[in-house]
């Protein structure tokens, strides 16, 4: 037999080695996040709901999603065991960010077109009838051009689609 017809099986087979190998490392890896469960810990099952680890047995783990519910489930039903402050975070939506308050973005506009005026005079400035030049100051000029040529097309006579008196 020759070496370049074997050379597909052996890398076929390399292939499925690889493939296992990674298999059973994030199967380990999901064993060893299950098994550092404790009482207190933020979990997420892989239904996806969100609840705190109440007891851990062999098996199974009781959770408690909620004031009164608590839930028995098998340890392999857990998908991730969270961190406490990813867990706020989802749950009771409490963030924990480093950035100060003064770096968000208003729910509205009105914050930022105001000044420090807040007496009201904020609003009635924008009521005011003050005109706003827009660039538009040739507009009047191209009104009245516009005019003229209707006035003109109005005394040349109009044209029909057949209907004429010449024979």
């Amino acid at each position: 037999m020759n070496a370049y017809t074997l050379l597909p099986f052996i890398v076929l087979i390399a292939a499925m080695f690889l493939m296992t190998r990674s298999a059973k490392k994030k199967q380990q890896q999901a064993v060893d996040m299950r098994n550092q469960m404790q009482p207190g810990s933020g979990v997420r099952t892989i239904g996806g709901m969100y609840a705190t680890v109440k007891e851990v047995n062999e098996d199974t783990v009781l959770l408690d999603a909620g004031p009164g519910v608590e839930l028995l489930f098998a340890k392999n039903a857990i998908g991730a065991v969270l961190t406490d402050d990813e867990y706020n975070r989802i749950v009771h939506g409490i963030e924990h960010d480093l950035k100060s308050d003064a770096d968000l973005v208003p729910d509205d506009a009105s914050s930022l077109t105001e000044t420090d005026r807040t007496d009201g005079s904020a609003a009635a400035a924008a009521a005011s009838d003050d005109k706003i030049d827009l660039g538009k100051k040739d507009a009047a000029k191209d009104a009245d051009a516009a005019g003229a040529a209707d006035a003109k097309a109005e005394d040349e006579p109009k044209k029909t689609d057949g209907d004429s008196d010449a024979k």
